[in-house]
């Protein structure tokens, strides 16, 4: 269904200045699967341009950004195996790279935008905007500002701003301006018509700068030259190219990724379960494989190719690859591609990772692991090769850590309740009390004559076995399950579940 291919020779590249992108958001939470889709994006356009990838912090919303997501931003980028250039922890000559400690630059550009007449106070209070606004509404015309204030004489101005009466600045669009023109990599030839943009806000009454304006200044201190984000920032678009050119600048390259969608065709979201990286993370998924398919939202390498490194990802992402149609978050091609990168793990890795859920589950200390790390890496195969999210490990393996086992009531239920299953476990007892040495070549042979003896079917004879020494109906192989239990353990099992299990 899905399958790895020969990454195919890339394309000519047009682009030809020195590439600078950047990756901006907001730590108002953990960093989610659209955020991390575009990050991978801008990251990959950096790496195969010989480009630079530059990580800023958009933190002006005092009340929801925290230190602990900005932290957790950068976790989750690191553990997807993203480095950035320039940024937090990696410094840079463009910073600072947080926005609250970048006012000196937005008070500098508004003076800038002041002396050439571009931009104007504006003291209409909340109301009266609104009140302009459903006039508008009410005529069937645009409901932004109208300009009222843009039309006051300069000493009516000068005296209102002197007097300390709160107002706010506002852009002034050239009233001659034509439609906003601008072509996107992604999604072609772009236009706004002129009238739609009203004078918007730069700066608010209280000093701080507005998204649309703050984004303007730190993309031109810091030279992006391409900026790569999702379409639900369309709309900020033409408003930012008219920052751009009242400041005399011309405006770097916009292109915009469509939405990800949940099955039910509606913005990816909590209501379609995890959302953020560090629960995937959580769930089981390794980062080469979310990494992975992450990057199939939305992009294809060749319309063939589903598996990929990060290396190939880099040698071959371009924008023109990129669909402008919203791409649908499938959790099962994600578990399918998951399993596909945990098979490929060699057992040493696959038991690094295996101890790390053993050590948080209590199962095994570090000091235990140490003396068991070949036997560990004997089971390893036999998880791997059985699991799509190592969320699934310990569950299957639980039962070879500790003496004893609580057999599940539903395996109870289903398996050693059925006639059969008490002669099955009795056969098993007498044919593995004379197996030597224990091994699972030799546990099978021994096994395989359990029903012919005893007149029953394989399957019921096995599962019986499997629920008496694992206390579930899924594990490991059975035989290779009892060479790993051991001699000791295995019997002792089976004795102990005899007594449950019907005759």
């Amino acid at each position: 269904m899905y399958g790895r291919h020969p990454a195919p020779a890339r394309k000519a590249c047009i682009v030809s200045e020195p590439v600078r992108v950047r990756f901006a958001p907001s730590p108002t939470g953990n960093l989610h699967i659209g955020g991390a889709r575009t990050a991978i994006y801008n990251w990959a356009f950096a790496r195969g341009h010989g480009g630079t990838f530059v990580l800023r912090i958009d933190d002006t919303d005092p009340e929801r950004s925290t230190e602990q997501n900005t932290q957790a931003i950068l976790r989750s980028l690191r553990w997807l195996g993203l480095d950035w250039d320039e940024g937090p922890e990696a410094g840079g000559s463009f910073g600072p790279y947080f926005q609250t400690q970048r006012s000196e630059s937005y008070a500098s550009a508004l003076e800038k935008l002041k002396a050439a007449g571009h931009a104007y106070p504006c003291f209409c209070t909340s109301e009266e905007l609104e009140a302009k606004r459903a006039v508008g509404r009410a005529k069937g015309g645009i409901s932004g500002y109208d300009r009222t204030c843009r039309r006051l004489d300069a000493a009516t101005v000068s005296a209102r701003v002197a007097a300390g009466e709160p107002h706010v600045w506002r852009l002034a669009v050239p009233e001659d301006r034509g439609d906003v023109l601008f072509t996107d990599p992604i999604r072609g030839d772009m236009s706004f018509a002129a009238e739609a943009l009203d004078d918007f806000v730069l700066v608010r009454s209280d000093g701080t700068p507005t998204y649309n304006y703050a984004t303007v200044v730190d993309d031109a201190e810091m030279a992006i030259t391409h900026i790569i984000r999702g379409d639900d920032h369309l709309s900020n678009t033409p408003r930012q190219i008219l920052v751009f050119e009242a400041l005399g600048l011309t405006p770097p390259t916009f292109a915009h990724l469509s939405m990800i969608w949940g099955a039910d065709g509606k913005r990816l979201s909590k209501r379609h379960g995890a959302t953020s990286v560090e629960s995937y993370r959580d769930m089981g998924y390794l980062p080469e494989a979310l990494l992975n398919y992450l990057g199939l939202l939305g992009w294809s390498m060749d319309g063939e190719t589903t598996v990929f490194s990060a290396e190939e990802l880099v040698h071959s992402f371009s924008l023109d690859r990129v669909s402008k149609n919203p791409a649908i978050f499938d959790e099962e091609k994600l578990d399918w591609l998951n399993g596909v990168y945990i098979r490929e793990l060699d057992a040493a890795a696959f038991t690094d990772r295996m101890l790390l859920l053993l050590e948080s589950e209590g199962l095994l200390s570090v000091a235990e692991a140490a003396g068991k790390r070949e036997w560990l890496e004997s089971l390893a195969p036999l998880v791997s090769e059985r699991v799509k999210r190592l969320d699934e490990v310990v569950p299957m393996v639980r039962f070879l850590f500790g003496e004893s086992v609580e057999i599940a009531e539903a395996a109870r239920d289903k398996v050693l309740a059925k006639e059969g299953a008490g002669t099955a476990l009795a056969a098993a007892l007498d044919v593995l009390e004379a197996v030597e040495p224990f091994t699972h070549d030799a546990v099978e042979e021994a096994l395989r004559t359990v029903p012919a003896t005893t007149g029953l079917k394989p399957k019921v004879a096995f599962q019986a076995i499997r629920v008496a020494v694992t206390g579930t109906t899924v594990s490991p192989p059975l035989f290779e399950s009892l060479e790993l239990l051991g001699r000791d353990r295995t019997l002792a099992r089976i004795r102990a579940a005899m007594p449950l299990a019907a005759r």
